[in-house]
């Protein structure tokens, strides 16, 4: 297995643009969180914290795939540095709108700028990858690396900026992630020798290429009932430790789901697969629909941890076969937009499984409340039938 990981990680310039790209999506798992903690303190209210929260995810999830296209056609080095620098300042501002007492409009502007220049870090390292391989088994192996690396930011981002802001300050975790975020984007996009090239449209170049999105469409719906999935989840199993009187279980559990996730993300970068990747998104998001289904039925914390570490298998393998098959369909000069249009899918669909999570456990309970992960589960695998056969080599 390692011997995979060790053949594209030796190539010139790869190691180093993928370890930068790690620190700088850290920004993804804490600004949210960040914010909460910040406004709640300031204010003692959740509903405006929460209310602040959406405005940056919301912004975010709209404008990923307008900087997808812009990387796209401007590089990018041009379009992330200039997106980190904007990301840093509104930050500060959102920040001194807050302990400053500005009036509250200041900081849903400042939140919702903020989200929408967040550097799309995360659809670029993968671009970058797409453009350094050549053997799409390679790439395939690159993606794992970078499910990994999403895994480790959803398990230490969240950690880190709750021990500052209750620590030491609740600004100290923002701050953390503006430091990752503009110093590690501007390390990446220093690394020009393995930047794909732009693809700048003119009128005389004729039409973009199309968008496929008899596969793209279909792709989106899977991540999007993923990401519907992971915030009814998390928000559940929260409430689940909490009604079996051990609420400090809660991040075990997650972490546990997060770890068969990560075992099953190098599991599948290492393997030599038979099936291409639409076969795979395929089985992926009825593993994850199968692997959904017990937890309604799950009563004691032990048990629901090896449910979770199990279940977690399905998840980065379907990710990776979901990337793999976006990357070997898009065009090149697309191929960023494409990988952003997912990545939007997946976060815009966290906030609504989560909320509607939350009501389904103040009317009945947890258990009740994943059968909402079981209906995200559902709408994914049916959507995963839809996508087009794969080609047959050439």
């Amino acid at each position: 297995m390692l011997t995979s990981y060790r053949r594209v990680l030796t190539r010139p310039g790869t190691l180093l643009f993928s370890a930068t790209g790690l620190v700088a999506r850290l920004p993804i798992s804490m600004v949210g969180l960040g914010i909460v903690l910040l406004i709640s303190t300031a204010t003692g209210s959740y509903g405006v914290a929460g209310a602040v929260s959406a405005a940056y995810m919301l912004t975010n999830a709209v404008l990923a795939i307008l900087q997808g296209r812009m990387v796209d056609r401007l590089g990018q080095a041009r379009v992330l540095s200039v997106a980190a620098a904007a990301f840093g300042v509104t930050m500060v501002l959102l920040v001194v709108s807050v302990r400053a007492d500005w009036p509250t409009a200041a900081s849903f502007l400042f939140a919702a700028t903020a989200g929408g220049t967040l550097p799309q870090v995360g659809s670029c390292v993968r671009a970058r990858w797409s453009h350094a391989l050549d053997d799409p088994r390679e790439v395939q192996t690159a993606f794992a690396i970078e499910a990994v690396a999403d895994e480790v930011v959803f398990m230490v981002g969240p950690i880190v900026i709750t021990v500052l802001a209750t620590a030491w300050d609740p600004a100290a975790g923002l701050a953390v992630a503006v430091v990752a975020c503009v110093g590690g984007t501007l390390a990446f996009c220093a690394q020009r020798a393995t930047e794909p090239p732009a693809h700048p449209h003119h009128e005389t170049s004729g039409p973009r290429p199309p968008m496929p999105w008899a596969t793209v469409a279909p792709l989106t719906v899977v991540a999007a009932s993923l990401g519907v999935l992971f915030g009814a989840a998390e928000v559940t199993t929260v409430a689940f430790s909490a009604e079996q009187g051990s609420p400090g279980w809660a991040g075990g559990l997650l972490a546990l789901w997060a770890l068969g996730s990560m075992v099953a993300g190098l599991l599948s970068g290492a393997v030599s697969w038979r099936r291409g990747p639409t076969i795979r998104v395929r089985w992926g998001a009825v593993g994850m629909l199968a692997a959904m289904v017990p937890l309604h039925f799950v009563g004691t914390i032990w048990l629901m941890g090896v449910v979770l570490l199990v279940g977690g298998f399905a998840i980065a393998p379907t990710l990776i076969a979901s990337l793999s098959l976006t990357e070997g369909t898009v065009p090149s000069g697309r191929l960023t937009e494409g990988m952003a249009i997912l990545q939007t899918g997946l976060v815009a669909g966290v906030a609504p499984g989560a909320t509607v999570a939350g009501l389904v456990i103040d009317a009945h309970g947890a258990s009740a409340a994943y059968l909402v992960c079981v209906a995200a589960g559902l709408v994914g695998a049916l959507a995963a039938q839809t996508l087009p056969r794969d080609r047959p080599p050439t």
